[in-house]
């Protein structure tokens, strides 16, 4: 298979945590574009050094015999840490835009734990609130939108990058990678324009996004319309955290396995094709992750067109599908019960051991089917570092 990368990426970008932002150096093939304080600093630090770590060598095809690892949600209230952090914000949201706590909350489980990756603090609703869309996060009920009641209603979302007003994200990126180890990878995220669009119109959760899907159908225009400016939308704000410090990004399409398979090929795999190669036209050599949980028998071909590194499992896929359907040249990266990790002891660590065996002999990442549950034991966390690092049970 081609490599997608091109030219390998290394070494630590500019951030765009401005305001304003100001045009590229252009000095290079890198993606290396602003002129901010913090990261100038940074720079003279550590120098434009190579991560090179476990987890960046896996994306490269490498299959190790140790695993790198990381989890989704790994920072989070399961940590008595966070949860003192997360006290000092006046909401989530508040949280997630102060570059102090943000970084801070990204480092607590790489302090504790050994993670290979760190990933950002966020979420992928700040695009939508970017864009101009209110948002909060209601405890014990979860994001609320004010919905997209119907096509009349695009005109309100805001034109133009939405990264400028994402500074915040990208100014915690900086701040952890001139924290982190030099083998430690730093990941960015973003939603995927179908995850993103079916919120917006939904105004918030859903068992099945039947308004979204009914505007995919009965308003293809107006839907295509949105999934353009969501395209664009993201693909900023993952090229804008590439320049920021993020060794990889990775793309939530949380609610791919809602759509029938032809929606599924238009509506996931086509924009995240075409979201990966904007990223590497700006960023050559950026490594991408793709999440289509759900995706069910529709991974291989996800996994061949999407134009990925890695694809993340969710909890449903077996590793007997997931290596007969992903060829080689992708990456796997998965895809422990969550459940598991919170019930933790043996039933958790001979999970582990059999995944360890599955994936053996092929790049991959180790991880959950999805995040963290919040009422996990930090402990079991520590028992799965352990486990996954092949060291004696705790």
């Amino acid at each position: 298979m081609p490599n997608r990368r091109g030219i390998r990426r290394g070494g630590l970008w500019t951030t765009g945590a401005q305001r304003e932002f100001p045009e590229s150096t252009g000095t290079d093939n890198y993606c290396f574009p602003f002129k901010i304080p913090i990261v100038k600093n940074t720079l003279r630090r550590l120098g434009r050094r190579l991560v090179t770590g476990p987890l960046l060598r896996a994306l490269d095809g490498q299959a190790l015999a140790r695993p790198p690892f990381w989890l989704m949600r790994q920072a989070g209230r399961y940590l008595p840490e966070y949860r003192a952090l997360r006290a000092r914000a006046a909401d989530f949201l508040s949280f997630c835009y102060d570059p102090a706590l943000a970084a801070e909350a990204t480092l607590q489980p790489v302090r504790r734990f050994g993670m290979d990756g760190a990933i950002v603090f966020s979420d992928i609703l700040v695009v939508p609130h970017a864009l101009g869309m209110g948002v909060a996060f209601v405890d014990g009920e979860g994001p609320k939108l004010d919905a997209l009641a119907s096509p009349a209603d695009l005109p309100r979302l805001r034109s133009g990058d939405p990264a400028p007003r994402l500074a915040p994200v990208y100014e915690a990126l900086a701040r952890v990678r001139a924290e982190l180890p030099a083998d430690t990878a730093l990941i960015g995220f973003a939603g995927a324009p179908w995850t993103l669009a079916a919120y917006m119109i939904e105004g918030g959760g859903s068992r099945d996004f039947l308004r979204a899907r009914r505007w995919i159908h009965g308003e293809p225009a107006a839907f295509s319309r949105l999934a353009e400016i969501l395209e664009e939308a993201v693909t900023r704000h993952l090229v804008a955290q590439i320049r920021a410090g993020a060794d990889v990004v990775q793309i939530f399409d949380s609610w791919a396995g809602v759509l029938p398979p032809d929606s599924f090929e238009r509506w996931c795999v086509a924009p995240t094709a075409r979201i990966a190669a904007a990223v590497r036209r700006e960023c050559p050599g950026a490594r991408i992750v793709g999440f289509p949980r759900g995706a069910g028998l529709a991974l291989g071909g996800y996994a061949a067109r999407a134009g990925v590194d890695a694809v993340s499992l969710d909890t449903s896929v077996s590793p007997a599908l997931a290596a007969q359907a992903v060829g080689p040249g992708v990456a796997l990266q998965g895809n422990l019960d969550p459940a598991l990790l919170a019930v933790g002891g043996r039933a958790m660590t001979d999970a582990v051991a059999a995944l360890r065996r599955d994936f053996a002999g092929r790049p991959w990442i180790f991880n959950l089917g999805h995040g963290v549950l919040p009422e996990t034991p930090p402990e079991h966390v520590a028992a799965l570092a352990a486990a996954v690092r092949g060291e004696a049970r705790a």
